[in-house]
């Protein structure tokens, strides 16, 4: 009998397995076919904020709703890219979009926790997200970002979507990209920022204001020893560099510093002369 029930069991099994995947694939070959192009992400045009600048090279102003300072893959520091990658998807350069064991793995982590406490989003997927889709909770939706990273991966290396992901992804405070953050954040370039300056920024993208260091500094650092932690097991920083990061005492600027009212109004004027000139 006990025998007999675990053949219905496995025959069960396998008989809605088959359907799903059936139904997976009809699905996904009617969507595909439908994708966006990827025009946005091969000619790829971010918005740049109006700067005003004085004489000596001092910025005095700066107007847009988003904050952003793109910067080629190439000039991005290698300990940015492997907090990254640490953080967010650690198999990025293994996979072909969508990281299977990634998947698995969260699964059964969230099956033990007994809750969503992982996700499965890999670069890929969050760039798929950010620039053609909603953040809908849909099946339709999920499958067509699955799809869409398939897409982008058949289409442009693997340097290429990491750069799209650094330069787009929201990171708070009005900043899109990393270096936008960095100057948000700290005030300096990406190329200046310490391991421990890093590892904060590299939390942001799971929860921008969740873990913003400005609105909430202890999850924010809470978040940046994780990244830390992620990196050391991953061997890409050594014991006495993670030590030293975690002891590092950070200084996020609480805002943007104006110098005085009169460069205010000078940038203002600025900007309404270049409107006037060029629409």
């Amino acid at each position: 009998m006990f025998s007999k029930w675990w053949h219905y069991a496995l025959a069960l099994g396998l008989g809605l397995g088959i359907v799903g995947t059936a139904l997976a694939g009809l699905a996904a070959a009617l969507i595909y076919p439908n994708l966006p192009p990827l025009e946005a992400l091969t000619d790829y045009k971010p918005k740049q904020p109006l700067r005003i600048f004085s004489s000596d090279g001092a910025l005095i102003g700066e107007f847009g709703e988003e904050r952003r300072a793109f910067v080629p893959i190439e000039k991005v520091p290698a300990r940015m890219k492997q907090a990254i990658i640490a953080a967010e998807d650690e198999r990025f350069y293994e996979h072909g979009g969508v990281d299977t064991l990634g998947i698995a793995r969260a699964a059964m982590a969230n099956l033990v926790s007994g809750g969503a406490k992982e996700g499965a989003s890999t670069i890929t997927m969050q760039v798929a997200r950010n620039f053609f889709l909603t953040r809908e909770k849909t099946l339709t939706r999920k499958l067509s970002e699955i799809l869409l990273a398939i897409k982008i991966e058949h289409n442009l290396s693997k340097d290429k979507i990491l750069e799209l992901y650094i330069n787009q992804i929201y990171l708070g405070q009005r900043a899109y990209g990393f270096e936008a953050a960095s100057r948000t954040y700290f005030g300096k370039p990406l190329e200046k920022l310490s391991l421990a300056e890093i590892a904060m920024l590299a939390g942001l993208p799971k929860g921008p204001s969740l873990y913003n260091p400005v609105i909430n500094p202890q999850r924010a650092q809470a978040r940046q020893h994780y990244v830390l932690g992620r990196m050391k097991t991953q061997k890409m920083i050594s014991e006495p560099e993670y030590k030293q990061a975690m002891n590092e005492a950070l200084v996020v600027r609480k805002e943007k510093q104006i110098v005085d009212v009169s460069a205010g109004f000078v940038a203002e004027m600025v900007r309404q002369t270049l409107f006037q000139q060029y629409g």
